[in-house]
């Protein structure tokens, strides 16, 4: 009965990359490859802005997959170049996957992130707020993981169990930026699948498909907007372009991402 239960809660915590649910193999993979590596990067600085690290997408070292065991199609993720410029292009075609940096950044040092996209359609008819209509053709997610050293008594026991059973503590939780099917999805909207997930959506509809839009967020500031609180320090970033709750297929880009934070 208890490990029915842990099993319960743990599903449940692990919904920040939806409710895709992984064998357990593939979560100690994902924990170990999280946790293992950390690579140093030397900080620059630009425009009035101290950069911890900037993606260019010249090639995909700095990223690893993300696999869903009960979903067979995966969503494709490739480098492109365009007049010397170099961008990842994601094709999803009733599928999912997604692709996570390797490296962790704490939030309090490096509040912002910035990025360029761009989607060549969005879908039809997907509803938010709905588990059929969950699908985006660009997501970036951040992920922010469990800190016991901050949590609450019931969280300690639910990520207790879970590290137990599973050898890591789940994430915590997740913001997700993304470009909305639909004009009317609301500004920050919880996850269908879990409430330790909140969509803030940065575009919206049809009205600027095709043409490239540049994002500049403070995450600190969504977070406490989105779930009333202060975020753990830790966090990661992932990318998704899914379509396998509605059948339907998408392309999109990214040009550039960077997480820094503004000096002087």
């Amino acid at each position: 009965m208890v490990e029915n239960l842990a099993d319960q809660e743990y599903n449940e915590l692990m919904s920040t990359f939806r409710q895709h649910v992984l064998s357990r193999q593939t979560l100690l993979a994902f924990f170990i490859a999280a946790f293992f590596i950390f690579l140093a990067v030397p900080l620059s600085y630009s425009q009035g802005a101290r950069i911890l690290f900037r993606e260019d997408f010249n090639n995909l070292e700095n990223w690893r997959p993300i696999y869903f065991p009960k979903i067979s199609r995966h969503t494709a993720y490739t480098v492109e170049t365009n007049g010397g410029k170099s961008f990842l292009k994601a094709e999803s075609n009733a599928s999912a996957s997604a692709l996570v940096y390797k490296e962790d950044f704490n939030i309090y040092d490096y509040p912002q992130a910035r990025w360029r996209w761009k989607v060549n359609n969005v879908y039809q008819n997907a509803v938010p707020e709905t588990k059929s209509g969950d699908d985006y053709p660009i997501r970036v997610y951040i992920i922010f993981k469990y800190d016991p050293e901050t949590a609450h008594a019931l969280d300690k026991v639910k990520y207790g169990i879970a590290k137990k059973l599973y050898g890591e503590y789940p994430p915590h939780s997740t913001l997700i930026y993304v470009w909305a099917n639909s004009d009317e999805q609301k500004q920050i909207m919880t996850s269908p699948y879990t409430d330790k997930a909140r969509l803030i959506a940065l575009e919206k509809g049809k009205g600027r498909v095709g043409i490239w839009q540049q994002e500049e967020v403070n995450i600190l500031q969504d977070y406490r907007a989105a779930f009333g609180a202060d975020p753990p320090a830790s966090a990661s970033i992932a990318i998704m372009n899914d379509s396998d709750n509605t059948g339907q297929a998408s392309v999109s880009y990214l040009g550039f991402i960077e997480v820094f934070k503004d000096v002087g």
